[in-house]
């Protein structure tokens, strides 16, 4: 998928609570030409919880582990037809904005987004 600034990748990070994984990916993704970035959670106590818009408006979806995969596929089974979900396999161990948490995320995120440099 070519992004451009005219047709930016968008781009949806999905973790539990929205305040320490998926909010650091937000972040450190966020300046990246011809990328846009959200973030959201599963749970109903999230900072911003995800919703079928969030799924609808993404054109590629990372979710930090496979329970969250699962959630999202029971609540919005239809708006995840067709799209791009990838599972990162990031454990719940780090605090927002962590050094090694934005080294894993550059390791795993950035050869889908292709790009060489967040």
């Amino acid at each position: 998928m070519e992004n451009t600034s005219e047709h930016p990748l968008k781009v949806l990070f999905v973790c539990s609570r929205n305040r320490l994984r998926s909010l650091t990916a937000e972040e450190i993704f966020s300046g990246i030409p011809g990328v846009k970035v959200r973030s959201a959670g599963t749970q109903p106590e999230a900072r911003v919880v995800v919703t079928e818009g969030h799924i609808g408006w993404a054109d590629l979806v990372f979710v930090m582990e496979k329970s969250h995969l699962n959630r999202l596929q029971l609540r919005f089974p239809e708006a995840l037809e067709g799209k791009q979900i990838v599972v990162l396999r990031i454990p719940d161990d780090y605090g927002f904005m962590d050094p090694d948490l934005i080294d894993e995320l550059k390791a795993k995120v950035l050869p889908d987004l292709e790009v060489s440099e967040a």
